[in-house]
């Protein structure tokens, strides 16, 4: 592999550009492609660099990379761009490694495994935890599984805008940790819209529970960087109503698959559902606050 590798990034939201702003900073060359095409446009400009281009197509992206790092909002879009259009990998190096970002369910993790391997490409099973500030301060958490050597081959890249590439065994074992993650997340957000709602109709303003919060013993990392999400309806949306919906249900299909069960889950699945039904599916997660007050 290159000294100096050639990086594909696949599907540019909000991490996909933030991933794109650290590797840029750090001089990689990047070869960019998104659905919208005016949104590639846009963030390359943004960069400004000779080594960033935009591509028209997820292939002309792959053609000459060394790396691929997809960042799509949902598995079933990262399988359909990488394998279901034939186009996409037809020009890829033989040496090429795939690592999907996102959070896709074990069972595409581990389809995208075999299918990419069929092909002779390396595949890494990749989630991250943390958020845009996270990635910008080079402190997000790779939870990574797939052949070891891939990995390892990969983790210097990853460590431009991550503290640490945790490996975790054969490919779908990063989405099993990343959904048992995303679990406590999720379940944390209602059980703080739960709070704030109990303690605001008590009389409690909502800074003043906050602060208490902050000094109690659930000052957890989310608890404090959901602050102003959830003190402030106008704050920049981060993780959307239906995205969290999407999550559930990878967590819920998983603990049936396995046999555990997922009593809290199951009822926090349903608050989220009931939001996305109410038109808070575009809204940031802490919205469900604002949900809970109005119903």
């Amino acid at each position: 592999m290159n000294s100096k590798p050639v990086v594909a990034i696949l599907g540019l939201g909000k991490m996909g550009s933030a991933i794109a702003k650290e590797l840029s900073a750090a001089g990689v060359t990047l070869q960019l492609w998104n659905r919208s095409q005016a949104t590639t446009d846009q963030l390359v400009d943004q960069l400004h660099s000779a080594n960033v281009r935009a591509c028209a197509t997820a292939g002309e992206a792959i053609d000459g990379a060394d790396f691929v790092l997809c960042t799509f909002a949902n598995g079933a879009v990262t399988h359909a761009v990488l394998i279901e259009d034939a186009s996409t990998l037809e020009n890829a190096k033989t040496d090429l490694i795939v690592a999907d970002l996102g959070t896709s369910g074990v069972d595409v993790a581990r389809s995208l495994a075999v299918e990419l391997s069929q092909r002779n490409l390396g595949f890494v099973d990749a989630p991250v935890s943390g958020s845009m500030a996270t990635i910008a301060s080079h402190q997000l958490l790779v939870m990574a599984s797939g052949e070891r050597a891939a990995v390892d081959e990969i983790a210097p890249l990853l460590l431009h805008f991550s503290k640490k590439v945790a490996y975790l065994g054969e490919a779908g074992s990063g989405q099993v940790m990343k959904l048992a993650v995303n679990l406590i997340v999720h379940t944390l957000d209602a059980a703080v819209a739960e709070s704030l709602a109990l303690a605001t109709k008590g009389g409690v303003t909502p800074e003043a529970a906050y602060d208490v919060f902050d000094e109690s013993v659930i000052a957890a990392p989310f608890v404090k960087y959901k602050r102003e999400a959830f003190l402030n309806p106008q704050a920049p949306v981060a993780m959307r109503v239906d995205t969290v919906s999407k999550d559930l249900g990878l967590i819920t299909n998983l603990g049936e698959n396995l046999g555990v069960p997922l009593a809290v889950t199951e009822a926090v699945k349903g608050l989220f559902a009931q939001a996305q039904a109410a038109g808070f599916a575009e809204r940031d997660m802490a919205t469900i606050l604002e949900f809970l007050q109005k119903s």
